[in-house]
């Protein structure tokens, strides 16, 4: 019986050992090779500019990297350093496609605030044209919490409310992977996002469920590893500026 057990004890270590040393993930370089390739090179800016290797989606003069709801011209308000959503013009999209990406956001909320809950201050960031972060005056404004700044609408609020007053400005940095798909169009991997929201970790690499929706969490289709990026017109006021991207390449 003393062996019996012993025996036992071993091979459960045994296959602990390998479940471990399966786990861990593949370097297909020597420690510290001097031969591995060296990361480039990029100047980070100065506060308020762009990374060197950014792709600037407005550099405070006009939308021309931007088009409008029926591919037109973007007709949202500029106005010295920012633009601002435009009351029933519709949404406006980046006319470069873009896929696994880092964001760089920054918004102001219109001041006085107007409105309750998802009347105040609504707008909203669509990575892909399909998976919302929303934009809210979400500065003591009740709403429901999958709804409310930083959230990835309809799916997860966000860990805390780190919104600012109506007026200030506000940033929102994101790092999005979106989903993955097989070549006959079955899901490999879903989409995740990590956002900080004025430097305040908000997601923490969630997965999302599907495209975001009012009131529906819609199932995955397959798409393009790349689509615009766009941002919603809600009816209110709301200013952006200093909004920057940066496509992630994750080979190693």
């Amino acid at each position: 019986m003393t062996r019996t057990w012993s025996a036992l004890r071993l091979l459960a270590i045994g296959l602990t050992s390998v479940q471990f040393c399966s786990a861990q993930a593949s370097i297909p370089w020597k420690i510290h090779d001097l031969q591995r390739p060296v990361p480039t090179v990029v100047d980070p800016g100065q506060p308020g500019q762009a990374p060197s290797d950014a792709t600037v989606l407005f550099d405070g003069k006009d939308l021309s990297k931007w088009t409008g709801k029926d591919g037109g011209p973007a007709t949202w308000t500029v106005d010295s350093d920012y633009f601002e959503v435009r009351p029933g013009s519709g949404l406006i999209s980046t006319k470069e496609a873009f896929g696994d990406c880092q964001l760089h956001v920054e918004f102001a909320e219109p001041l006085p605030a107007v409105g309750e809950s998802q009347e105040r201050g609504n707008s909203g960031v669509f990575l892909m044209g399909l998976y919302e972060i929303q934009v809210l005056d979400s500065y003591q404004n009740r709403t429901y919490a999958d709804g409310q700044a930083s959230a990835v609408y309809g799916q997860y609020p966000p860990l805390v409310n780190a919104s600012r007053p109506p007026g200030q400005w506000q940033a929102y940095d994101i790092v999005f992977h979106g989903p993955r798909f097989s070549g006959d169009g079955k899901l490999v991997s879903p989409a995740r996002a990590t956002i900080l929201h004025n430097g305040v970790l908000v997601q923490d690499n969630v997965e999302l469920t599907g495209p975001t929706a009012n009131g529906v969490r819609p199932p995955y289709k397959p798409h393009a590893a790349k689509l615009p990026l766009s941002l919603q017109d809600h009816n209110n006021r709301v200013r952006y500026r200093n909004v920057w991207i940066r496509e992630l390449d994750t080979a190693r």
